[in-house]
């Protein structure tokens, strides 16, 4: 895990997604346009919450979020999700 000079806003965390299989399990290669996009990552940074939700993840928890949750975004030329604490579906601490 990275740590990044970025500290999200309210309830927004900030997802560093895992790397999607290049491989399927009987070891054919994946090419880059069949992919399906990865629905699990680590967190990286959190904002403070809000005053009525604050946010119970911490940096290094790995959360599962849906297919289209969260903005793409590129800090220090690195690729991750922001997103609102509320699409995250869970995690595993």
């Amino acid at each position: 895990m990275a740590k990044v000079n970025f500290k999200p806003n309210e309830d927004r965390v900030l997802v560093e997604a895992a790397r999607a299989e290049e491989k399927t399990a009987g070891g054919i290669i994946i090419p880059d346009t069949a992919k399906e996009k990865p629905q699990r990552g680590t967190v990286v940074a959190v904002g403070p919450g809000t005053k009525d939700e604050p946010i119970t993840l911490k940096a290094g928890d790995t959360v599962f979020y849906g297919k289209y949750s969260g903005t793409e975004i590129i800090i220090e030329g690195k690729d991750y999700l922001i997103m609102k604490a509320s699409d995250i579906l869970g995690s595993l601490s």
